[in-house]
């Protein structure tokens, strides 16, 4: 893989230490941690491991990963091993992907509360897809589905929203049949925007008064006063491509080193997508502070679940009510998108290109030692 011409962790490394010490006073101990992780993946400060080709004798040094999951580049291998527990959970339907968006109105409290209202975007959006889909009117059935969170747009502002991945259709209340959409669209969206606007609203003020944000009368007229955005997309397939879609969306960070573009030591330049001018493609640039700023605000607390499961999808019966849907879509076809985990990414000998294998862990002082030794190459 080519290296992009700008990464994260070099912008880190020339501005982070100025970034933190004019930052101190905001930045959490889960962002700085984020920072010190990025900054020393793949040096030699995290060690590193001896590769060995599979077919000829030749030899190299790798360095280990932070794996943290903010990372631009710990995420494709844990993507793909996600992405082969979850095979096991797909159906032979197609299936729809339906986006929750909070209001913009609502950035400072997340901000400050970010674990909460994190937490209330999950709760308000799958309890509104639980309960519009129960209703006969609709689709009357119990359904399951995943929510992916993700808090950034294009241009590193904030703007947290999830990713709905949803089977189509579901089971009869009584779980004697597997209920087919009645509609080519999977719910309708306008009910959907206004049962979550309600139902985010009234968690919140469930909250209790020692753990809730300050929400004021003019705010709240604000966000009763407009409809809040849902979308739904098309049907995407069925269980062939929805593996490959989901890898879209599972493990993104708020920015990718593919689109960035330049660093000049005090501004970055990035591509971005401006979604309101019908998708053109743009170049943005920052002062590498302000880069930094809009980066650290999409550091997620500690320990925050940002990939959950609902409906007959949670954990807890996830496994039977499968075995049961599938028997009830047993006169279907099913595909086989199966992801075996030796197919996962490697890399490749720079001698003959057959395929590079993890060899033992090496410390710091063993790497540096290596690295001293005469290329036999």
């Amino acid at each position: 893989m080519v290296r992009p011409a700008v990464e994260l962790a070099d912008i880190l490394r020339a501005r982070g230490d100025c970034f933190r010490e004019q930052n101190r006073s905001w930045l959490s101990y889960q962002q700085l941690n984020v920072l010190r992780a990025i900054t020393a993946c793949r040096t030699a400060a995290l060690g590193g491991h001896l590769d060995a080709c599979s077919r000829c004798d030749h030899q190299a040094i790798s360095y280990n990963s932070c794996r943290n999951r903010h990372c631009p580049k710990c995420q494709a291998q844990a993507r793909q091993r996600w992405l082969a527990r979850r095979e096991q959970d797909l159906l032979s339907v197609p299936y729809f992907h339906v986006v929750f968006t909070l209001p913009h109105q609502l950035n400072p409290l997340c901000q400050r509360h970010p674990r909460l209202l994190y937490d209330l975007l999950f709760r308000a959006s799958a309890q509104t897809m639980l309960e519009v889909a129960a209703n006969p009117k609709h689709l009357g059935a119990k359904i399951g589905f995943l929510s992916i969170l993700h808090t950034w747009g294009q241009n590193l502002r904030l703007h947290p929203h999830l990713h709905c991945v949803v089977p189509a259709g579901g089971f009869d209340p009584s779980y004697s049949h597997w209920v087919h959409p009645k509609y080519p669209f999977f719910l309708p969206v306008k009910v959907l925007s206004r049962v979550f606007r309600g139902k985010f609203l009234d968690l919140l003020q469930r909250v209790p008064r020692q753990r809730r944000p300050d929400l004021s009368s003019t705010l709240l007229h604000t966000l009763l006063k407009h409809d809040w955005v849902v979308y739904a997309k098309p049907a995407f397939g069925g269980p062939t491509h929805v593996l490959r879609y989901l890898g879209r969306y599972t493990h993104r960070v708020a920015i990718s080193n593919q689109r960035l573009l330049s660093f000049d030591g005090h501004s970055v330049s990035f591509r971005w997508k401006d979604y309101a001018h019908g998708n053109k493609q743009r170049i943005m640039a920052l002062t590498a502070t302000e880069f930094l700023r809009r980066f650290c605000q999409h550091v997620l607390p500690r320990g925050f679940v940002r990939i959950r499961h609902f409906g007959y999808l949670a954990s807890a019966h996830r496994t039977a009510l499968l075995a049961l849907a599938r028997l009830q879509l047993a006169g279907q076809p099913r595909a086989d998108p199966r992801i075996a985990l030796s197919q996962l990414a490697t890399w490749r000998c720079p001698r003959c290109g057959a395929n590079m294998c993890i060899g033992p862990n090496l410390t710091a002082q063993q790497l540096a030692f290596r690295c001293k030794l005469p290329d036999t190459s």
